[in-house]
């Protein structure tokens, strides 16, 4: 089990089926971010309350907002340009990682906001996937599971 959140992502994200998986969530509208976050804190045996996926909501809502999706949005508009733009390509892949570097800022947000949280006093995983996943518009339900899969395996 990963200490830090930003590790557990790594290694979870390196897992077979679950880049497709959270590419699947995120089209539907869930933030990758907040799950794996769940998943972290699921193996952590965090609590999971409506409270607290309430807090990491509000964490995460503005700055998945104004930092990420901006980022995201530039780098997905300059796609098609940059395959035939080379100075263009070389823009996009500076983009690219400063998206994964909000990415990776946001993560470190999310644990910090956890860090008061006790330990080992649930087996919650499914219910923090399930909670932080519910404001997805059209959940991949198949996607979730596979996600949970990756999580719980070894």
């Amino acid at each position: 089990m990963s200490s830090d959140l930003w590790s557990f992502s790594l290694t979870t994200y390196a897992r077979p089926g679950v880049e497709h998986a959270c590419l699947a969530l995120q089209a539907a509208g869930a933030n990758v971010c907040l799950l794996l976050c769940a998943g972290w804190l699921g193996q952590r045996g965090v609590e999971c309350t409506a409270h607290r996926l309430q807090q990491l909501r509000e964490v995460a809502g503005p700055w998945s907002t104004d930092v990420v999706e901006p980022l995201r949005q530039l780098r997905r508009q300059w796609k098609m340009a940059a395959a035939s733009d080379a100075d263009l390509a070389t823009l996009r892949t500076q983009v690219k990682a400063l998206e994964l570097e909000a990415e990776r800022q946001l993560l470190l947000r999310l644990q910090m906001s956890t860090h008061a949280w006790p330990l080992g006093q649930a087996q919650d995983l499914a219910a923090w996937l399930e909670g932080l996943a519910a404001s997805a518009a059209n959940l991949d339900r198949d996607a979730l599971h596979q996600l949970r899969a990756a999580m719980t395996g070894p």
